[in-house]
Parts: structure tokens; C-alpha cells; sequence
């Protein structure tokens, strides 16, 4: 997983478009989330899992940058990785690409932090997703 792994593939529909005509920010960040959720379980916290230790995993930071316009009837791959991982957190990038042209339309850095569901409150990361990931990082940002 060191490589970046396919984490959504989509179209852009009519309807997720703007007055402008191309998809809205907001539709941006939803294929972005959706492919954060492929990426986590990847990592081995999949929604069984946190289900089943009390634990959830926020965002506590996001950058964006959009490079081009999507229109509707665009179809989409997100390819992300793992850009570090400390005891509580993880950083990790998705980039989305237009499958047609092979350009770069938009990226984003996020950093998520795994919580405890019953006290809300930062928690370290299970021993084994925390291995998964440092052998994905190379040991980078630990």
C-alpha cells in the first residue's frame, strides 16, 4: 500500500453540477470522504471494526486544492496514500483524476485522529493498524 491504491472510482452527475456547470465543492468533498472510508479500512479499520472496539475516526484538518473542472458525465478515479502516522492519527492524501484525460482535477491532505466513542476523546490507534500503517509510511512522521 505504499503506492497509492484506487479508493473510489464515480461519474459526475447533472445534478451534483452548479449554475457555473461543473460539479459543486460540496460533491468534491463527498467522493473525497466516500474514498476515505475504502482507505481506512484498508488500513484495517474497517466500520465492523470500529463498531466493534467503541471507536470512530474524525477529521480534525483538510486541505483542498482543485486544478480543473469536473462536468457532468465525467468519470473519476481517487487513488490515495498514506503520507504519515503518529500514535493517535493519520495523514493521507487523495488525488482525483478525470479517467478520460488523466489529469489531475483535484487533491486533498487530511488528518484523521481515532477517538474513543464512549469518552470522545483521542485515543491511540490499535497496535495493528498502527503497524500497517508505519510499514506503509516507512516509518515516516512516527
Amino acid at each position: 500500500m505504499s503506492e497509492p491504491t484506487v479508493t473510489y472510482r464515480g461519474t459526475v452527475y447533472p445534478w451534483q453540477c452548479d449554475h457555473m456547470g461543473h460539479m459543486n465543492v460540496m460533491w468534491y468533498v463527498g467522493k473525497f470522504d466516500e474514498a476515505t472510508w475504502q482507505f481506512l479500512a484498508q488500513l484495517g479499520l474497517s466500520p465492523s471494526r470500529l463498531k466493534d472496539d467503541g471507536l470512530g475516526m474524525v477529521a480534525v484538518e483538510q486541505h483542498i486544492e482543485y486544478k480543473r473542472e469536473l462536468l457532468a458525465g465525467d468519470v473519476i478515479t481517487v487513488r490515495s496514500s498514506l503520507l504519515g502516522v503518529k500514535d493517535k492519527s493519520v495523514r493521507f492524501t487523495h488525488e482525483m483524476t478525470n479517467d478520460e484525460t488523466g489529469e489531475l482535477v483535484a487533491l486533498t491532505v487530511l488528518v484523521g485522529v481515532c477517538v474513543d466513542l464512549a469518552s470522545r476523546r483521542a485515543v491511540s490507534l490499535p497496535a495493528d493498524v498502527r503497524a500497517i500503517a508505519v510499514g506503509v509510511t516507512d516509518g515516516r512522521d512516527k
